[in-house]
Parts: structure tokens; C-alpha cells; sequence
């Protein structure tokens, strides 16, 4: 960045780091000690589709290696907005082994140069009172918000704001609340396929 960007306010994008996605782990332990918070095991990926082949292969390769572990089948679908979800799944307490099937799709995007199609990455939970709440990790801020949809367009700010509390020391979390947008749709949380 140069003198005259930072004289007309412009700044360099933040470059994402996957590898903050295994931060999740410790997260995931910090939460249920501290509120009942469980993950459930289930986790997607959510960018929009491009056209060409390129594109549709590196799609087939991504959901082809997840489903060669033997484990259940990778699950994708569209949401009313036109954006493509990759759900994965794994045994609740394998918040690791769920991390690693993410990144590996975020990784695989990235490598193919599909990097800028990519929207966030969700690993969702259920509160102590079995609702819904999502860690949503923005690609393209490096960092993570939690999300919980209650009906939409509500969700329950308060509660965000308590795991924000929780998880600020296992996670980069999101400083600008305005960048805490509202995943309705997305598969898991309330909305999509799961």
C-alpha cells in the first residue's frame, strides 16, 4: 500500500489465514465449558459457483476427496441467494477431523485461484437450550463472528455477544459488529438442507 492510498483512505485487504481454522479445536472446548455450547458435528463451506469447467472439476475433485475417508457422504446445495454450501459431516466430539475437511476445501479453492469466490466457512453448535449457533469464519476478513438465528430476521444479539466474550482468546473475532451479517439460509442453522 503507498502513500496515496493511505491519503485517500484506502486500505489493503486483510489476507486470509486458514490456519486460524484450527483454532476452532479449543473453541469448541472453551464453549462447552463455559455455557453448554456443543458442537454438532456438522460444518459447510459456503462460495459462489463460477462458470466453465475449471471450475466444475475442481468442484467433483474437492467433494470427491472428502468422500473417499469412508465417512458419510459431503452434501451440497444452493441457498435462496444463489450461493453453493459444501456440508460436511463428522462425529460431534471430531471437531478436528471437521476443521481439516473444511480447510482442505478452502484450501483447494484457494490453490485453483477460485480464492475470491469464497464467502465463509461455518462450524455449527447447539446451545444448552438446543438452539442453533454458528462460528462463521470470513474468508476474506480472517476472522470469525458467532451467529445465532432465532426466526428471520431475528437473531439473538445477546447471545452473540456472550460467545464473542468466550471464544476472544481461542479465536481472531470480528471487531466491526457490522461485519456480523446474517446467514439465513445456510444449512444447519435453521435454513438449507441438513
Amino acid at each position: 500500500m503507498g502513500l496515496w492510498d493511505s491519503l485517500m483512505g484506502r486500505s489493503k485487504p486483510v489476507q486470509a489465514n486458514l490456519d486460524a481454522l484450527f483454532s476452532l479445536p479449543s473453541a469448541a472446548i472453551t464453549l462447552e465449558a463455559a455455557a453448554g455450547i456443543k458442537p454438532t458435528g456438522l460444518g459447510s463451506v459456503c462460495y459462489r459457483q463460477t462458470e466453465g469447467a475449471a471450475f466444475t472439476t475442481m468442484q467433483a475433485d474437492v467433494q470427491q476427496l472428502l468422500d473417499s475417508d469412508g465417512g458419510p457422504q459431503v452434501e451440497r446445495s444452493v441457498d435462496p441467494y444463489g450461493f453453493t454450501w459444501l456440508v460436511v459431516r463428522h462425529d460431534p466430539e471430531d471437531v478436528g477431523g471437521l476443521v481439516t475437511d473444511l480447510h482442505a476445501v478452502n484450501s483447494t479453492l484457494v490453490d485453483n485461484g477460485f480464492g475470491p469466490q469464497l464467502l465463509c466457512s461455518v462450524v455449527d453448535f447447539t446451545t444448552a437450550d438446543g438452539r442453533p449457533l454458528g462460528l462463521v469464519y470470513l474468508y476474506k476478513r480472517g476472522t470469525f463472528y458467532p451467529f445465532v438465528p432465532v426466526a428471520e430476521p431475528r437473531r439473538d444479539n445477546a447471545l452473540e455477544l456472550q460467545v464473542r466474550g468466550i471464544v476472544g482468546e481461542d479465536l481472531p473475532v470480528e471487531k466491526d459488529l457490522g461485519r456480523w451479517l446474517a446467514i439465513w439460509g445456510a444449512p444447519g442453522l435453521g435454513g438449507g438442507t441438513r
